[in-house]
């Protein structure tokens, strides 16, 4: 069926964001992170987090700050706006979890055959 990561993606697409810009502001949901952490978590290089980051503290979404306990550590921290578009992407995830389920199971299969048939395995529609 339709995987979390294209569920996911499609979803923060609608808010402009990309899934790995989705997924860490999902975690900072949870309170602040030092980047390492953060990076971590994503399964991403540090040098990765940081683009992440700059983009969407740029949109202010997260802001960086020092660490309580060790000024060399920055955390990351929702702002609330990041917060209400976390928000947002998980209602898009939930109305289309609910589309779903309305869906018989030869419906659903159906509609997974079709899917398939659209994309190729990196996502992005055949020609």
């Amino acid at each position: 069926m339709v995987s979390l990561y294209a569920d996911l993606t499609t979803a923060a697409a609608a808010h402009g964001l990309t899934y790995s810009q989705a997924k860490a502001l999902n975690v900072l949901r949870q309170g602040p992170v030092p980047m390492r952490s953060l990076a971590d978590t994503l399964r991403c290089d540090a040098s990765n987090i940081t683009g992440i980051i700059d983009r969407l503290e740029a949109r202010g979404l997260v802001h960086r700050e020092a660490s309580p306990t060790d000024r060399r550590v920055k955390n990351v921290v929702l702002s609330e706006e990041g917060a209400a578009v976390v928000v947002r992407v998980r209602d898009g995830m939930h109305a289309t979890h609910q589309a779903l389920g309305a869906l018989s199971d030869a419906e659903r299969a159906t509609l997974d055959g079709l899917l398939s048939r659209l994309f190729q395995t990196d996502g992005h529609p055949t020609a």
